[in-house]
């Protein structure tokens, strides 16, 4: 196959998955090693026409993806990386190579941007600290495990769902010997007395200092902050996103479908929903469950806002919210 038929058969959204398919490699950093892939396929013989590659790239990527947030933050640095990368090849065909070879070395470097927020985090830990986590996040488990090699801590962990991603947070720190148990979403508030504090990760810290990460984790942080406990967000700096949410509404993920009231079926179909539902005691709870249907109408992630944040932690160092927003306008500002 000639390279020309290679580069216009080039799928950036399948490359993309592919590079997913590693558990190293987080949504953010597949963005960035796909857009370097993307720039080495493409037929661009100026910069112009480069950027606007990649940018067309990261718009493929954004509308495949049914959650674009974090991928999109990586999309955002790379380009930004490219547009300010000082020129010193020789041809433009070389600055494309360099610039394919820079890409995936900042993503082989970023992985150890984990173990570099766990040693920050290790200094807020504390002997016997009871910790609330949600979800699963590869940061946080991190921070966990590393801790756990100098620290006696128990961790609770939300059940998360619907994917149920705290009970793959649960297998592995009980495979290695931390004391864990498993907490219904609903339980948050009553669990929240026993713990010393949250730690949760993120897909995105945004340019207000939010948090965007799976959804229940704005509804931990009011609760966290109802019961004076710290509220903390381990986010690598590949997850900084200029983005400003004033609302959960704000967020790329919202979209008419999710919450939305079904459209009336008429009389009888409600009278016949509520002889259904008056014997429904015989029915099993797996008939009475959330069906597919249901649950795509329902947010993935949600948006903590600032004020209820108490620290980031990031390989960049541990920030405030309003240290994440000037982070971030110093980092695209050149």
């Amino acid at each position: 196959m000639s390279e020309a038929v290679q580069k216009q058969e080039f799928d950036i959204y399948a490359t993309f998955q592919q590079f997913l398919l590693d558990e190293e490699i987080s949504p953010p950093l597949a963005a960035i090693l796909s857009l370097a892939e993307a720039i080495v396929m493409s037929n661009a013989g100026t910069m112009f026409e480069l950027v606007q590659a990649l940018n067309d790239g990261a718009e493929e990527l954004k509308r495949r993806s049914r959650n674009p947030i974090s991928l999109n933050a990586g999309c955002e640095l790379f380009i930004a990386f490219v547009t300010l990368f000082p020129h010193e090849s020789d041809n433009f065909a070389e600055l494309k190579k360099e610039l394919e070879e820079q890409g995936r070395t900042y993503a082989r470097e970023a992985i150890s941007f984990r173990d570099k927020i766990a040693r920050l985090a290790l200094g807020f830990i504390k002997d016997d600290s009871v910790i609330l986590t949600h979800s699963y996040s590869r940061v946080v488990l991190k921070a966990l495990l590393h801790a756990h090699k100098t620290k006696r801590i128990s961790v609770y962990v939300t059940e998360s769902r619907p994917k149920g991603l705290g009970l793959t947070t649960y297998e592995k720190l009980t495979t290695a010997g931390i004391p864990c148990t498993v907490v219904l979403d609903s339980a948050v508030a009553y669990v929240m007395d026993r713990v010393d504090f949250v730690l949760v990760g993120s897909e995105a810290v945004v340019e207000s200092g939010g948090l965007v990460n799976y959804v229940g984790s704005s509804q931990m942080a009011i609760i966290a902050k109802a019961a004076n406990r710290p509220f903390y967000a381990l986010a690598e700096s590949y997850k900084f996103h200029r983005l400003f949410p004033l609302s959960q509404y704000d967020l790329p993920t919202d979209n008419p479908s999710i919450l939305s009231f079904p459209t009336p079926t008429g009389q009888s179909g409600g009278q016949e929903g509520v002889a259904t539902g008056a014997a429904g005691s015989g029915s099993t709870s797996s008939e009475r469950g959330m069906g597919a249907e249901q649950i795509r109408k329902n947010p993935g992630v949600d948006y903590t806002r600032p004020d209820l944040i108490s620290l980031v932690f990031s390989d960049v160092g541990i920030l405030t919210p309003e240290g994440v927003s000037q982070y971030l306008v110093g980092m695209f500002a050149g």
